[in-house]
């Protein structure tokens, strides 16, 4: 008997009645307190019973044993038979086609429906051969192992530090040493060939960027990477990525190179401060001229633009002209010094008070003089 027959067998009757030979009052051959037999167990209630008397029927079997002798199959007591007792119309190969139908189902359910999110793209191979691309939405492609599908994401903006921990140093154009951080920004452009033609991508792109970098400033000073070269490096240093990278044919676009950290080492940072500071200090410097320069220039251009009016005026009027600028002269000559008028005909008594009260020192008593009259005709 095979094993998925007993287990048919066990399913179709319950366990009490899967006993052959025993039972919970003993064997079927009058065991218990029949006579004769053993004593401590319990009698069976269907046995002959005890001293010998016979039920109504003599030995006959009760319809109650003829059940039980069915529910243990048909080879009676010995637990034999010719076959599983199965459900009616019950076929054991129809079950196992069931059975392997339904893991068919789940195979093809698992492995040719794809749900493609929309910042994603499927790259198809069909035993290991690019077939094709699948777009966002739930696509049906042939079962595994045939098919497989790949999902990039070709929306995320993947950013790399380099480097990992602490600072890089790297050698400049000058033979000097920095101390650099910088960040580089890319995403997946091609995704056939992000997935066939580099086997480590996110490494591809750190090498590429390292040696992009240390490239470029092979050729920059020590200045200009810690000054105000740095956008020229950064906007560099991410063309030389994006050649090599499409000479790799890698199906990335760098988005951009940021320097976080560009400074001397540690042993020269007090130095490196003190020439910065004086260059700084030289830029202030040059603008203040500057600034001097354009007022100076102004200045001079006004008078310039001046005295081009006036001469336009003293070639039309000369001796005019020539009159009013001795009078607007001596105008400015004498508008802050002493005067004294004289009139011309005989002496006129002239006392200055005002000088006097100039001239008089502090906490002395103010006196009367009385100065010399002026010469007659004094002007």
């Amino acid at each position: 008997m095979t094993t998925l027959q007993r287990l048919f067998r066990r399913l179709r009757r319950p366990y009490i009645l899967s006993a052959e030979n025993n039972g919970p009052w003993g064997n079927g051959s009058g065991g218990g307190n029949d006579a004769g037999g053993d004593k401590s167990g319990p009698r069976n209630p269907w046995s002959v019973p005890p001293g010998g008397g016979n039920r109504a029927g003599g030995n006959k079997p009760t319809a109650l044993d003829e059940f039980l002798k069915r529910a243990r199959g048909s080879g009676g007591g010995s637990g034999g038979g010719s076959g599983p007792n199965l459900p009616i119309g019950a076929n054991p190969r129809a079950l196992w086609l069931i059975g392997v139908a339904l893991l068919v189902a789940v195979w093809i359910l698992f492995t040719s429906f794809h749900q493609i999110g929309p910042q994603q793209r499927g790259v198809v191979t069909f035993f290991g051969r690019y077939s094709g691309m699948l777009e966002p939405g739930i696509r049906v492609t042939l079962p595994a192992p045939f098919t497989r599908v790949t999902k990039v994401d070709v929306e995320q903006v993947r950013t790399d530090e380099f480097p990992r921990e602490g600072g890089e140093n790297v050698l400049t154009g000058d033979q000097n040493i920095i101390d650099l951080a910088y960040t580089v920004r890319w995403r997946v452009s091609d995704p056939r060939n992000y997935v066939f033609e580099i086997k480590d991508p996110q490494e591809t792109v750190r090498a590429t960027a390292e040696s992009a970098m240390r490239a470029v400033l092979a050729t920059t000073t020590l200045e200009q990477a810690i000054g105000a070269g740095r956008t020229e490096i950064e906007a560099r240093v991410t063309q030389a990525m994006q050649e090599i990278l499409d000479s790799y044919q890698a199906g990335v676009r760098i988005q951009g190179v940021s320097i976080k950290q560009a400074s001397a080492p540690a042993s020269l940072i007090d130095d490196f401060n003190a020439v910065t500071a004086a260059q700084q200090e030289a830029v202030g410097n040059l603008n203040n001229a500057r600034s001097y320069a354009q007022q100076v220039i102004a200045r001079a251009q006004g008078e310039a633009a001046a005295f081009d009016k006036v001469y336009e005026q003293y070639r039309l009027a000369p001796e005019v002209t020539r009159r009013r600028m001795y009078y607007e002269t001596m105008e400015a000559v004498l508008a802050n010094t002493d005067k004294t008028i004289v009139e011309p005909n005989g002496v006129t008594p002239y006392l200055p008070l005002d000088r006097a009260k100039r001239l008089r020192e502090p906490g002395e008593e103010a006196t009367t003089a009385t100065p010399a009259a002026p010469q007659e005709g004094a002007r």
